[in-house]
């Protein structure tokens, strides 16, 4: 029996090896989405606008792939309940963070704490221990955030509202990753993100109603906004998230998003020319030895 265990493949294929790190960096362009495209348009109506592109979307290739849709309306309820979460109150939070004057490095460091609100969770929420030494990588990944936008934090453009909003985020990913590892496993990744994206937009539909003018102003630089963020974010992104909760840990999935902050700088640099100082860089490696210690098996 452990000849047979032992000669078994141990390497995951080419693509599974390469999803962390394609993740972390499609996940971390939407920032610079947001950027290029709220001037043109209310924070709720551009994620309206996104969740409609994406449902019609996701539902022509679930239809198409005839892939299976849930039998059981608790099952229907639980997906809805995490998109409701990872799409609505996250995506939702950070975009009214921005809108409101927030600072990014702000918003970035706050969501950034994830890792560590996933960890304090996921024992009582999906049953995993999380080691001595994977806090001890958490913790250095926070450090590495706090150093990359450190330099940028100030106090202009912090309000009650914007910190509460960027709260919002927090939570909202935090407790969407941690309720769609327990009560999502068998999630479909066509079908099942139709019901999110569904889910999240009636959350959000009735506030844009209420508090927006749903005016947008259709330039070119919106139109490529919001494609980047319907294609590469809302389609790309959103499916390797998907398929990194059902493989891993929560709390090794978690703390890839550590990486975010540091490679939307670096993104920002290349594409707006924000300079980046010896303290951003120090910053970036310390957050990478953090998720190299935290997401090691």
């Amino acid at each position: 029996m452990g000849e047979s265990m032992t000669s078994k493949p141990a390497i995951q294929p080419a693509f599974l090896t390469l999803t962390p790190g394609l993740f972390v960096l499609l996940w971390s362009t939407g920032f610079i989405g947001a950027k290029l495209g709220l001037p043109y348009v209310e924070p709720l109506t551009f994620l309206l606008i996104r969740f409609a592109f994406v449902i019609s979307l996701l539902l022509a290739l679930a239809f198409a792939l005839r892939r299976p849709w849930p039998h059981v309306p608790l099952h229907w309820l639980h997906i809805g309940v995490a998109g409701a979460l990872l799409h609505g109150g996250y995506l939702s939070g950070v975009f009214l963070s921005i809108h409101a004057g927030m600072p990014a490095g702000v918003v970035a460091l706050i969501v950034g704490i994830q890792p560590l609100l996933t960890a304090f969770l996921s024992a009582s929420m999906v049953g995993e221990r999380v080691s001595s030494r994977q806090w001890a990588g958490l913790v250095l990944g926070f450090g590495g955030v706090a150093l990359v936008v450190g330099n940028k934090l100030g106090i202009d453009g912090i309000s009650g509202a914007g910190l509460a909003f960027s709260v919002l985020a927090l939570f909202s990913i935090t407790l969407g990753t941690l309720y769609q590892k327990r009560f999502c496993a068998e999630l479909d990744l066509w079908s099942g993100s139709v019901i999110q994206f569904a889910a999240a937009a009636l959350v959000l539909l009735p506030f844009a109603l209420a508090f927006e003018t749903r005016r947008v102003t259709w330039s070119g630089e919106f139109v490529f906004a919001l494609a980047w963020l319907v294609l590469v974010l809302s389609l790309g992104a959103i499916s390797l998230l998907h398929l990194l909760i059902r493989r891993g840990a929560a709390t090794r999935v978690s703390a890839l998003f550590y990486l975010t902050p540091p490679t939307t700088a670096v993104m920002a640099w290349l594409a707006f020319g924000e300079q980046l100082g010896w303290m951003a860089y120090a910053g970036m490696a310390v957050a990478a030895v953090g998720v190299a210690i935290a997401v090691r098996k």
